[in-house]
């Protein structure tokens, strides 16, 4: 069975983007292009970046990079307080969800990045 994987963000300005993300999740590109990035995920899967569409940027998000944790809910608040200080956009504060504790950041474009316990 074929399964995703490369899963495309799409960005304004993919190298200020890139080190965006590489300070957030403390990675490094593993192939660079003026307007496509992509970090390795582990698994042969991969996060690109693609400022190679900048006209559809202005549709609505409907979809999230996750990143699963384990030890919450302490170590989602310490995430949250980590990127706080990072200067990193929250637009949903630390809470309890039906899965559990999470919040949910935006990358300069207003891409949106959960933060929830690994399962």
């Amino acid at each position: 069975m074929t399964r995703p994987n490369m899963f495309i963000v799409h960005v304004s300005d993919a190298p200020e983007s890139a080190r965006f993300y590489g300070d957030l999740f403390a990675m490094e590109p593993v192939f660079e292009a003026p307007r496509f990035i992509a970090f390795e995920l582990g698994g042969g899967v991969q996060l690109a970046l693609w400022s190679g569409a900048a006209e559809d940027l202005s549709g609505p998000r409907t979809s999230e990079v996750c990143l699963n944790l384990d030890g919450a809910p302490a170590s989602v608040d310490a995430r949250h307080e980590e990127w706080t200080a990072k200067g990193v956009t929250i637009v949903e504060e630390p809470h309890d969800a039906v899965f559990g504790r999470t919040f949910v950041a935006a990358d300069p474009d207003g891409n949106l990045i959960r933060v929830a316990p690994l399962d």
